[in-house]
């Protein structure tokens, strides 16, 4: 597992080239933001580990296996360690799989794993995990979630965003890395949700596949326009995240 340091807070994990999860430093010790896949759970301990402060909690942007594989190993290594998600992604960890009334009856994609974790806390918008403000953005899963760190301006979106084979808004198809897109399960909520993140203004984006991105808000826009386009055929779509 790759270790990157990015200012004073966030510390990048990265397993096979693409797949992120994060450290993000406290007074207290590491919230871990997502757990990558199955198997990373001793590489993320081993991490902390090395940058000399205990893990006190763990959060996931989304229920997809390759952000909760490693979930349950790890909690069963710190079973003391807060967990965390969205309270509607945490359905999808129970195994329900149902879509409410009021969402978009799209398809439901990408790998979802049933985790014997029962997280401990059930997140909404403008809830604090330790320093990140949670950040409400449908649209890759019905429930995700970014987070962002007025410390610094960090910014940790998950899949709403994604940079391997260059920057692009959840569902736009990135033939050199597909897989993203080729999960999202409602791509005009994901439209919407980009606008919101980049409203933030973030001096850096870290996302959950690909290199982070300093001084972020330029590339944003530009994803977001060319997501618009691709949907819409132009630059101009709904704003309104459901």
């Amino acid at each position: 597992m790759k270790i990157t340091q990015h200012g004073k807070y966030l510390v990048q994990l990265t397993r096979l080239v693409a797949f992120n999860s994060f450290l993000v430093r406290e007074d207290d010790g590491f919230t871990v933001v997502d757990t990558n896949m199955g198997g990373s759970a001793a590489g993320i301990i081993k991490a902390a580990e090395t940058l000399g402060a205990p893990i006190r909690r763990i959060t996931l942007t989304h229920a997809h296996i390759d952000h909760v594989g490693s979930l349950d190993a790890l909690s069963q290594l710190l079973p003391e360690v807060e967990v965390s998600i969205s309270s509607r992604d945490a359905r999808f960890m129970a195994g329900d799989m149902s879509l409410d009334p009021g969402e978009p009856q799209d398809k439901l994609r990408g790998g979802y794993q049933v985790c014997a974790t029962t997280p401990s806390r059930l997140l909404k918008p403008g809830d604090f995990v330790g320093s990140l403000e949670v950040i409400a953005s449908p649209g890759h899963t019905p429930g995700h979630i970014a987070f962002f760190d007025h410390r610094d301006g960090t910014l940790i979106a998950g899949d709403a965003f994604s940079t391997q084979a260059g920057i692009s808004v959840t569902g736009t198809l990135r033939l050199l890395f597909p897989f993203p897109a080729m999960a999202t399960w409602h791509k005009p909520t994901g439209i919407a949700s980009a606008e919101a993140l980049m409203a933030l203004k973030p001096s850096r984006l870290a996302v959950g596949h690909g290199k982070i991105v300093e001084n972020p808000v330029p590339a944003m826009g530009w994803a977001t326009a060319e997501a618009k386009r691709r949907i819409y055929g132009s630059d101009h779509a709904p704003q309104k995240v459901y």
